[in-house]
């Protein structure tokens, strides 16, 4: 019996890390890994240039070499020093738009869906405009006004970033003000600011992760943009949008520039979305598949 119980509990065990999201964790992982050691673990500076190493192929190629992984650019500045470098300013931004963001659109949804009357309607109506503008847009306008720089971007991208958790905060907060747990704490006397803090906030923390989890590809996505387009992070500090500009006219010649870095962003993105996804199955009763 001891042997069957056993068996049971490795074979449940097995079916349950099947289902985790391991190749996007796995992802994810490596890139905060890479954003938060890049000083110790990048082979070479990475902006070293060295002409008489321009446009070297990656190493398994005809004229690679060991000694630089994924090649060279046409400075001859190695392609995953850069890379490695890129993952911590692409992660700092999204971390810093995302904490913003959720803050300040947490806060306006909750209130205004708790209260209801004039300041609810006045922020929706703020809210349909700011989701109406496209993000990029707005983002790359206010890149080119206030000049390309870390700060510009956190602010261009936080500018409009918290109308979804705005959005999706008023919404949950509609759905549970008229529960019953809500009327006692009423009836007993709790001060508003109370019921959204200690009564109602714990109830939408669900939904909050995961629309988090799923703006970080996103807004690395709008970061890799703005680079792309010269209204980004400015040079000479890598990233990932920035690399993938440089080797645009190069692609025929020396297609790894581009190449690896847009490898990068899109594994990462679709990283985010899945394991995003996943968060909301397993959070939301509903979709939980038991």
């Amino acid at each position: 019996m001891e042997r069957v119980r056993f068996g049971t509990k490795v074979t449940q065990n097995w079916k349950v890390w099947r289902k985790l999201p391991v190749i996007p964790v796995t992802i994810l992982l490596l890139l905060i890994f890479a954003a938060i050691f890049a000083n110790v673990i990048t082979p070479y500076p990475p902006n070293e240039m060295s002409l008489t190493n321009r446009l070297t192929p990656p190493f398994f190629m005809s004229g690679g070499s060991l000694s630089h992984l994924l090649g060279t650019d046409n400075l001859g500045r190695d392609i995953l020093s850069r890379m490695i470098l890129g993952a911590r300013v692409s992660l700092s931004v999204s971390l810093l738009v995302i904490a913003i963001s959720s803050v300040i659109g947490t806060i306006l949804g909750m209130v205004a869906g708790y209260l209801g009357g004039r300041f609810d309607a006045l922020l929706m109506r703020v809210t349909d405009a700011a989701l109406a503008f496209p993000a990029l847009l707005i983002a790359l306008l206010l890149g080119v006004a206030l000049g390309p720089s870390f700060r510009t971007v956190v602010l261009a991208l936080s500018a409009l970033g918290w109308a979804p958790y705005a959005r999706m905060m008023r919404g949950e907060v509609i759905k549970l003000r008229g529960e019953d747990f809500v009327a006692q704490a009423r009836i007993i006397g709790s001060s508003p600011a109370r019921i959204i803090i200690r009564h109602i906030f714990p109830n939408v923390v669900n939904t909050l992760v995961v629309l988090m989890t799923m703006s970080v590809g996103l807004v690395i996505l709008i970061e890799a943009s703005l680079s792309f387009l010269g209204a980004g992070i400015p040079p000479p500090t890598p990233s990932w949008g920035s690399m993938v500009s440089d080797g645009r006219n190069l692609f025929a010649q020396a297609w790894w520039i581009s190449l690896f870095p847009s490898l990068a962003i899109g594994l990462v993105v679709l990283s985010g979305n899945f394991l995003g996804d996943w968060i909301r199955d397993k959070m939301d009763p509903k979709l939980r598949q038991l």
